[in-house]
């Protein structure tokens, strides 16, 4: 089949969407089918183009057989409603004049979040003649209004007609979790149009491996130590500093080090916290290159997965297949009735604790660091499942299956 897969994000950008849309892409291409893809130029986690692609209106290129059609998109590292309406304007039209430059596909997969992408793909759905599978990483607007982030009545009653909009014009809509199966039955959409497929890791790339001669243990002077370690988004939903009071607790033991691994500008914040607190077992780093992740997953003991108590239940972070194929024993500091505990306590590769409490959160830090076997014993659980639930190869034998289904609608 020709496959259009419309996308924000997309390599090289290192963590989010984009792995699993390259992955996705590259995959379909390695079993035959043609790929081309929509995006942006890279501006994530940044908040800002990269260099090497800023100046271009549009850009074109090929990778591992995957056409990348980039377009620019107005970008700017400050959060504000105005700022947003612009991104997305700017995607949503310069996108679709960069998507008719192509040959004809078979089938669009859209990827949200990114609700207004909808209107060009719905356009070039009915251009084109070609099914529309609506990939929901997020359900927006619902996320959004959750934690705040959107709180004028008239931009919530646009965007909730959007989503209705995203919705009607799908032919399928594939979702991450049952969490969201849930929401969007609850909203009136026929459960024929649903299908499950979770989030995948590659299980050959992401895999438990030795503590011993690791870079990042060797670099950061962590080789003795029982290290915590949480890597990934620190934003509204990721309450950082509750792991950083609950460092602050098991302060006196001293082969017990936390490391949190994400974006600079929240790591300048998280580090006035520590000062503020006077912790002193908290190492502060910013991401690593997408190749090294294995071997920084591999320098923990014990992975962290971050929520904050109000998050919305069918939240789903990426980062758990992630972890569990690493072999890491998890701590999920997370509602117990989320989409995210249900998952960590299926795979049987991890602890739930309350979430924003700090001292529930030490309190299990320190069962894990005095029980070894434990801590062995949930990492090859996750591993088992990962592999079992979470394969690359299976997340794609479902899309190739769906894709074939509405190829012959």
């Amino acid at each position: 089949m020709r496959i259009l897969l419309y996308s924000y994000n997309y390599y090289p950008e290192p963590i989010g969407i984009a792995p699993l849309m390259t992955e996705l892409a590259e995959g379909l291409v390695g079993r035959g089918h043609q790929v081309r893809v929509i995006t942006a130029m890279p501006w994530y986690p940044v908040g800002e183009i990269s260099p090497e692609y800023r100046g271009k209106l549009y850009l074109t290129e090929e990778r591992n057989g995957v056409k990348i059609q980039r377009s620019y998109v107005w970008i700017r590292r400050h959060r504000s409603l105005s700022n947003r309406v612009f991104f997305e304007l700017s995607f949503m039209i310069l996108s679709f004049f960069q998507a008719l430059w192509g040959w004809r596909p078979d089938a669009i997969i859209l990827t949200i979040p990114g609700l207004p992408v909808c209107l060009p793909a719905a356009l070039l759905g009915w251009f084109y003649r070609a099914p529309i599978v609506l990939n929901l990483q997020d359900i927006l607007p619902d996320a959004a209004i959750h934690v705040g982030l959107i709180e004028n009545e008239k931009v919530i009653c646009l965007f909730r007609k959007l989503e209705q909009f995203a919705y009607r014009t799908a032919t399928k809509i594939s979702v991450i979790a049952d969490g969201f199966t849930k929401n969007l039955l609850e909203k009136g959409v026929p459960a024929d149009k649903l299908i499950e497929i979770p989030n995948w890791v590659d299980v050959n790339f992401i895999k438990p491996l030795s503590k011993e001669n690791n870079y990042f243990r060797t670099e950061n002077h962590l080789e003795d130590k029982f290290v915590v370690m949480y890597s990934g988004n620190i934003a509204l939903t990721q309450p950082l500093e509750i792991l950083i009071d609950a460092a602050a607790r098991v302060q006196h033991i001293p082969d017990l080090a936390f490391v949190i691994v994400g974006k600079k500008e929240a790591l300048r914040r998280l580090d006035r916290y520590c000062q503020e607190r006077g912790v002193k077992n908290v190492l502060l780093r910013p991401f690593q290159p997408r190749e090294r992740l294995p071997q920084m997953l591999a320098a923990a003991d014990v992975a962290m997965v971050m929520q904050k108590d109000n998050v919305i239940c069918f939240n789903m972070p990426s980062k758990i297949q992630v972890l569990l194929a690493s072999g890491r024993a998890i701590i999920a500091s997370v509602p117990a009735k989320g989409t995210a505990a249900r998952a960590i306590k299926k795979s049987g590769g991890g602890i739930v604790v309350p979430p924003e409490d700090a001292e529930a959160l030490a309190q299990a830090i320190l069962e894990l660091y005095s029980n070894p076997e434990k801590v062995k014993a949930l990492g090859k659980k996750g591993r088992e499942y990962a592999e079992q639930h979470y394969s690359f190869e299976l997340a794609l034998d479902s899309y190739e299956q769906l894709l074939a289904s509405v190829g012959n609608c």
